[in-house]
């Protein structure tokens, strides 16, 4: 859906979007993109830039965005079958798989906490290097418990739909969907 809509817009907006996007980044080579696409964007609003040329790229523009969307359909069919074989399966740790996880997760957790917990209680002396020593765990846990998060989300939608109710959109679809009126 995004990808139709920038196409809409073409190579003149695409290149100023961008060029103000890239001037925001403090590195060399961002600011120098940006400084380019501006001066893009200058000859082409000057029409200093060969119309066939412009349109030559406006079509390589859309050659791309359709081999993108050619391949997100792609995988976006292959994970679709890979769920649906899933939710086809007899086999019953595939279907509990889910809250398998999440059990897992909570108690891992609780035992975790329990035991720095502990060791502050028992060492007050080294709570200091305790807690710091947690905050090592930190990417390991927003890893976790992101999968975690992801498998309640669809979980949820799975449930909606198989009661009868369609999910809400996602909101960029619905601004699309306001921007195409």
């Amino acid at each position: 859906m995004i990808p139709a809509l920038l196409l809409q817009a073409g190579v003149p907006l695409l290149a100023r979007w961008l060029g103000q996007a890239l001037g925001g980044i403090e590195h060399p080579a961002a600011k120098a993109a940006s400084k380019s696409l501006g001066e893009v964007g200058e000859a082409i609003a000057a029409e200093r830039i060969d119309p066939e040329q412009l349109a030559a790229a406006q079509r390589h523009l859309e050659e791309m965005t359709k081999i993108d969307g050619e391949n997100y359909r792609a995988t976006l069919a292959e994970v679709n079958a890979t769920a649906r074989i899933e939710a086809q399966s007899d086999d019953p740790y595939v279907r509990r798989m889910r809250p398998t996880f999440g059990y897992v997760m909570a108690i891992t957790w609780a035992a975790q906490m329990a035991a720095i917990a502990w060791a502050i209680v028992a060492t007050p002396k080294d709570a200091a290097q305790i807690v710091e020593a947690l905050g090592a765990l930190s990417l390991m846990w927003s890893v976790g418990l992101s999968v975690l998060g992801v498998y309640v989300y669809k979980r949820s939608a799975d449930k909606a739909v198989s009661a009868g109710v369609t999910p809400p959109e996602a909101a960029i679809a619905t601004i699309a969907k306001i921007l195409k009126r």
